[in-house]
């Protein structure tokens, strides 16, 4: 059984462009779209059969010849994956579904699902050479991208909106990191840390603006497919603000399929969006390839709140292949949600973890979503650090 990784090249998802895998690259160079990780998945099948996976250490790294990390000494770990798969049996009995299931990422080192990409790709840059990097954020993942920072001893330059809870740029500044608060929204975050990254050289590790942070969230996808047998949900249910997550585990399921793991049944993929702020749902609807800039972004949901999504194309065409959809949800529907999830289930979700059930209980009553389907939400970060948000609570008023 090998160890070593099969990442073979990378491509461009949009002109397909390929380029050599052992040195740094942010965007294609060509037309400045995402780069995608590829491996040579028939000798990865040779090697590696999924029983495997049984004999070993329990979260991400377990999938590593399907990570881009070549040398197992640059691997930089905190715990990250392995998250529980829960049948939400409370849940699904309060809202007449038994067929309702959570996906857990708040368990992750740092509290959400960030862990996950920012371990593969921290380890990848430093495997390439890298010293310092940075990231606009909305939270999670600046304090994801310096924890692990701190692991490999790099600098690490965080950029957040300026109204962020406090807790988040507290985090970020106990593990070391330069945190720069700016008056505005991640986008005006994004010009920011490019002006640093163009005037120190800074690697900049931003939502798919590198080709390592969607292979981290990909492995939820083959997470999802071993714990469930290797037979996939009829529906997933994901929060998208930057889209990593949704656009890595279509990545997974393919990569999956192709070493015989799976076969070619696909869940069908729901991207939830708050109303205030749902250029996906918007571009979904209007059978567009690319979304739209949306104005005035504002929601409670800090994670949500993405104007523009530079994967956008990615998020839209692996609803369409799924046959899937997308939705919004007011922020009032998202916090009863997120309230709902608490106290059935004893899991504190963040707002984007409770858009999901926002979601799922419109697409019930549509008929989009029937009876005796399985559904999975993804619970995508721990509510803690969202506390400003229960006072008062939502259910002040039975109490």
């Amino acid at each position: 059984m090998a160890n070593r990784s099969f990442l073979s090249h990378l491509e461009c998802a949009l002109c397909g462009e390929k380029l050599e895998a052992d040195r740094l690259w942010n965007l294609c160079p060509r037309c400045g779209k995402p780069l995608l990780a590829r491996y040579d998945l028939a000798a990865a099948s040779r090697s590696l059969d999924r029983a495997d996976l049984a004999c070993r250490e329990p979260g991400l790294w377990r999938y590593r010849e399907l990570l881009p990390v070549r040398g197992l000494e640059f691997k930089l770990s905190l715990g990250e994956g392995g998250t529980p798969l829960l049948r939400a049996a409370r849940l699904g009995e309060t809202v007449g579904f038994p067929g309702l299931y959570l996906k857990d990422e708040g368990l992750n080192p740092t509290g959400s699902f960030k862990a996950r990409g920012l371990s593969v790709a921290v380890s990848r840059a430093l495997e390439l050479g890298v010293r310092s990097v940075s990231i606009p954020t909305a939270g999670n993942a600046g304090c994801a991208m310096s924890a692990y920072a701190a692991l490999a001893g790099m600098e690490a330059h965080v950029f957040m909106p300026a109204d962020v809870p406090a807790p988040f740029v507290n985090e970020c500044r106990v593990l070391g990191a330069r945190v720069t608060t700016i008056d505005g929204l991640i986008t005006d975050c994004g010009k920011a840390a490019r002006a640093g990254v163009e005037k120190y050289g800074w690697f900049d590790v931003s939502t798919l603006k590198e080709p390592y942070r969607i292979e981290g969230k990909k492995t939820m996808g083959y997470e999802l497919a071993e714990q469930s047998g290797w037979t996939l949900p009829d529906v997933i249910i994901y929060p998208t603000g930057g889209g990593t997550g949704l656009i890595g585990m279509w990545k997974a399921f393919a990569e999956m399929e192709t070493l015989g793991w799976i076969g070619s049944k696909r869940p069908r993929l729901v991207t939830v969006q708050s109303e205030g702020c749902a250029p996906m749902v918007k571009a979904f609807r209007e059978g567009k390839e690319f979304a739209d800039l949306w104005p005035d972004a504002r929601t409670v949901a800090d994670g949500l709140r993405v104007p523009a999504a530079v994967g956008d194309f990615l998020i839209l065409r692996a609803l369409r292949e799924s046959r899937g959809t997308a939705v919004a949800v007011s922020d009032e529907a998202i916090l009863e949600a997120t309230w709902l999830i608490g106290k059935t289930q004893g899991i504190w979700p963040a707002p984007e973890g409770g858009a999901t059930l926002a979601a799922f209980l419109v697409l019930r009553d549509q008929g989009w979503i029937e009876a005796g389907e399985s559904v999975v939400l993804f619970i995508t970060g721990s509510g803690a650090r969202y506390s400003h948000l229960w006072s008062p609570r939502p259910d002040a008023a039975r109490a």
